[in-house]
């Protein structure tokens, strides 16, 4: 204890010590920017090098030292962001053309348009090409605009960072169907569409994105008039507003301090780990006012690829066991590929989608029909079957996390070899061992499990089923065995 009140202190201090630092270079800097502008990244700046600031002194525009998005990368990268001064924390920043270290030699330049470049590569970032703007300045609202100056001190506004949110929405800023909010790892995306607000997991290869969290205006039973113009959102006073024009919202979303008079400004920020959250600054810390995902089972991203979520909490596998880092490989490709005529099948009971009323569905026969569906489409990665409804609900993205139900839901799951499918295009016979095991637990219950593995090869489009003995009281071996050239079969029952 006297250990960790000693850290607390500590760490304190370094946060004050940052905060003191950051405000006082910010604090140099002027309010305006003009044609003519140019300044260097300079490495002496810890942490934050501001180059403009909003004239209450709350917001500064400048090169902010983060720690990369990559989980893979180690070095701490550049960024050129609207900064809360306060909290250190971004608001917005530059969608760049690549990532750059913090020793990256690059330079700002304002001549009618800014341009964030380096001697190297060139443009990394810049606002539209525009030579009419004469001043870029941050407004009191966080907001950057690139300003041109007419007669009797009128401004037009060229451009606006508000125009172009990062992963976040502040009070006051519009969020139209022309603009995304997107996290900082870009695997989670936030849209307006025609009548509601949605939360959608990016996936590779050009695969369409896949909706998993939805607010529609018609839920509050609001009226939105046909032709009145399109659905936009705003962040309020403890709420988010769903607008169709400048009067009355047609649909709110309160956060926790919705009508009791709490005061502070407030951002909405869609997070790393695919939840949408909003916040307030009380004058210390940012208070948080909403959380839209209440269960992390509900994000599609919280156990990994081919995880189990259990609403008690905790996270396992599809094949019942518990791995704390991943269960199986992440997808590398997709089954439509030259050369995938090999895949391997998973059957699990007791697994079901989160949010299954956003996924595709019809009504079929059977289970025996509803994996024929996928196990015919090479777009297909797996599919789930609901026993009491008779509805199949077909996934036609890469695996990622389900959640423990009742064994009157079944799934069914292809695996594809890390080697990208094998075969070559060419079929072959191959001895195939089958292994099983007793009763797999399914996380967080009594219900026993069961699951099967398979494997299935292509040849001329006809799909078979390719099966052999049976070894009794052997545990499936690692994934990586799975995964190798011969990608043997296994069944568990």
């Amino acid at each position: 204890m006297a250990a960790a009140a000693k850290v607390l202190p500590s760490l304190t201090a370094i946060f004050l010590l940052v905060h003191l630092v950051t405000t006082v270079a910010a604090s140099s800097v002027g309010h305006e920017i003009r044609r003519g502008f140019s300044a260097a990244h300079d490495t002496s700046y810890s942490q934050f090098q501001p180059l403009l600031a909003d004239p209450t002194g709350v917001f500064s525009l400048g090169f902010l030292r983060a720690a990369a998005s990559d989980s893979d990368s180690d070095s701490d990268q550049l960024n050129l962001v609207v900064l809360h001064l306060a909290s250190s924390t971004a608001l917005w920043h530059a969608a760049l053309a690549r990532s750059l270290l913090w020793e990256a030699p690059v330079s700002l330049s304002f001549n009618g348009s800014l341009v964030l470049s380096d001697a190297e590569t060139g443009i990394l970032w810049s606002t539209p090409a525009i030579d009419a703007g004469d001043r870029l300045v941050l407004l009191n609202s966080s907001n950057l605009q690139v300003q041109k100056l007419a007669e009797m001190t009128a401004v037009v506004v060229l451009w606006e960072s508000f125009d172009f949110p990062a992963n976040t929405l502040v009070q006051g800023q519009n969020f139209t169907s022309a603009a995304d909010v997107k996290s900082t790892d870009q695997r989670f995306t936030m849209r307006v569409e025609e009548s509601y607000l949605a939360l959608y997991m990016e996936l590779p290869g050009g695969t369409p994105p896949v909706m998993y969290w939805r607010h529609a205006a018609m839920e509050a039973k609001a009226e939105i008039v046909a032709g009145g113009g399109p659905i936009y959102a705003q962040v309020g006073e403890g709420f988010l507003g769903m607008y169709q024009n400048e009067s009355a919202p047609v649909d709110v979303l309160p956060f926790k301090s919705f009508n009791l008079g709490i005061r502070g400004f407030r951002r909405l920020t869609l997070e790393s780990d695919g939840n949408l959250r909003a916040y307030y600054w009380n004058g210390t810390i940012w208070a948080k006012d909403l959380e839209a995902i209440a269960d992390r089972c509900d994000i599609p991203t919280s156990c990994g690829a081919y995880g189990l979520c259990d609403y008690s909490g905790g996270c396992g596998c599809l094949d019942g066991a518990r791995k704390a880092d991943r269960c199986l490989p992440a997808a590398s490709g997709d089954f439509c590929a030259a050369g995938a005529n090999e895949f391997g099948i998973l059957r699990r009971k007791g697994v079901d989608l989160a949010n299954k009323v956003l996924a595709a569905n019809e009504k079929v026969g059977s289970l025996e029909e509803c994996e024929a569906s996928c196990d015919r489409n090479c777009s297909c990665w797996g599919a789930i079957y609901n026993n009491a409804s008779g509805y199949c609900y077909r996934l036609d993205y890469p695996i990622q996390s389900l959640v423990a139900a009742d064994e009157s839901k079944e799934g069914y799951f292809k695996l594809r070899p890390s080697g990208g499918g094998g075969g070559g295009g060419r079929s072959r016979k191959v001895k195939v061992a089958l292994l099983a095991v007793g009763s797999l637990v399914l996380v967080g219950t009594t219900t026993a499990a069961v699951v099967a593995y398979g494997v299935r090869r292509r040849r001329r489009g006809v799909t078979a089923r390719v099966e052999g003995s049976m070894v009794e009281g052997l545990t499936p071996g690692p994934y990586k065995d799975l995964n190798s050239a011969s990608f043997r079969s296994i069944e568990l029952s």
